[in-house]
């Protein structure tokens, strides 16, 4: 056999082997511990009343068996780490319960994605004809705050919502999710405080749809200004945020500090500086104004109620009506 005869033989033999190589490695099986993250919230056909909810138990289940375990958290935030190593693309049930709301079960798969549940609350007993239900007004958060040589005057508020599609990769097209893999979007609010006022303890929060999956890029909060900006990133479906501030004019101050919440359904919201102490709701309960602490365990008579902390530790506070209780 001739030299040029035998290298053509040896370059067909290593052309074959390599595509035998490659050939196994891309059939085979890719699996890997996976960690499914994702957000429960209240289902709506408003957006601006899918509130997060916490405490929901989350179940990951294949072919019928438990392989891992989660529970959401105030923002409604969860994180499931599977037991076993999974192929990417294999089915997986998530099953999700809350006492208040109807039970979930989720058909999806185990890979790169966020995973958004919508849960429905339980229809509440019919009230008897003769019943009716107790009327919740005029409600105030109030908390004490150390500053001196100015007076709260008001407060200003805005929501303004963040349009987005969940799950649509980027592809290059900004903007995008921080870690660039989703198509995201960008919102933007401001306040003006009016002539001779000026802001104190602005902040901005997240407080409807899929928190998690959003971020506040800018905040353009300067101490003593007199109108604030901030603009936020959403990679995931439509969230609602909350603009807040104190209007203050420089004179004599009363150290208790008032914020007016934002009611939506039957829930209401409001942040509060990382400073704030003593917080407390005030409110006309069927036309009498009574002050109710909040106390450690946020416990209100006419609602449920839950916090959370933001990164520059400003307090998100949320509470739902219990049934018999209504807004105006």
């Amino acid at each position: 056999m001739s030299a040029k005869r035998r290298l053509v033989l040896w370059t067909a033999t290593f052309v074959a082997a390599g595509a035998i190589a490659a050939a196994i490695l891309l059939t085979r099986p890719h699996t890997r511990p996976m960690m499914l993250r994702g957000a429960v919230i209240k289902q709506d056909t408003d957006p601006t009343k899918e509130l997060p909810l916490a405490d929901v138990e989350i179940t990951a289940l294949s072919n019928g068996a438990v392989i891992g375990e989660g529970k959401s958290d105030a923002s409604g935030a969860f994180t499931v780490l599977l037991r076993n190593r999974l192929w990417i693309g294999r089915p997986v049930m998530l099953r999700l319960r809350h006492p208040d709301y109807e039970p979930l079960d989720l058909q999806e798969f185990v890979g790169d994605k966020l995973y958004v549940a919508h849960m429905v609350a339980l229809p509440h007993d019919a009230s008897p004809a003769n019943h009716r239900d107790v009327v919740v007004s005029n409600v105030l958060a109030r908390y004490s705050i150390k500053t001196t040589n100015t007076a709260n005057v008001g407060s200003a508020v805005k929501t303004f919502e963040v349009a987005n599609t969940g799950n649509v990769p980027c592809k290059k097209q900004l903007p995008c999710s921080p870690d660039g893999k989703w198509k995201a979007s960008m919102g933007e609010a401001s306040l003006n405080a009016g002539e001779g006022n000026e802001f104190r303890n602005a902040r901005t929060s997240c407080i409807a749809g899929p928190c998690p999956f959003t971020k506040i890029e800018a905040e353009d909060f300067l101490q003593g200004g007199r109108e604030v900006k901030v603009s936020a990133r959403n990679w995931s479906d439509t969230a609602t945020f909350l603009l807040e501030a104190e209007v203050f004019r420089p004179m004599v101050a009363d150290m208790v500090r008032t914020s007016h919440p934002v009611i939506f359904g039957q829930a209401l919201n409001f942040t509060v500086p990382a400073a704030a102490e003593g917080i407390s709701i005030q409110a006309e309960i069927n036309g009498e104004t009574i002050t109710f602490p909040f106390g450690p365990n946020l416990y209100l008579s006419w609602a449920d109620c839950n916090a959370r902390v933001n990164r520059d530790q400003t307090k998100v506070y949320r509470c739902e009506l219990k049934p018999g209780y209504r807004f105006p």
